[in-house]
């Protein structure tokens, strides 16, 4: 997947302040507050930074965590994973690979076929639907 590479200042100039602090400074929404927690339209989600392809609407699911879950990316090239040892915890990190930005986290307690939870900031994403 090809990289995207922008300054700091151009992220800033195209992101909401909400989405810079997610994508970029690897923050998160409060639970049950993001826009797509409760949205199950068709559709695919793209990343709210550049575009790229993240997720399905085929694979998400209500997993009750108050976050958009999905139980699958798009594609495994869609998203780089890497280990947060934030906050006294060890998790993985799920970033956007082509740009990099940040998206949440996923666990090990999702459903069949996969038995993983993308527990994804709303932020992060664009609904395109179908």
């Amino acid at each position: 997947m090809p990289k995207i590479e922008k300054t700091e200042q151009e992220w800033r100039a195209e992101l909401t302040a909400e989405q810079y602090r997610i994508l970029r400074e690897k923050g998160t929404e409060r639970p049950f507050t993001g826009e797509y927690d409760h949205v199950f339209a068709p559709g695919t989600y793209s990343c709210a930074g550049c575009g790229a392809e993240l997720f399905t609407a085929e694979t998400k699911y209500d997993s009750g965590c108050g976050w958009p879950a999905f139980y699958a990316p798009a594609s495994h090239e869609a998203i780089d994973e890497e280990t947060d040892r934030s906050y006294g915890m060890i998790r993985t990190e799920v970033m956007c690979a082509s740009c990099g930005g940040h998206l949440g986290h996923v666990f090990p307690d999702g459903p069949a076929p996969t038995g993983q939870r993308y527990c994804i900031n709303s932020a992060s994403l664009r609904l395109e639907e179908e």
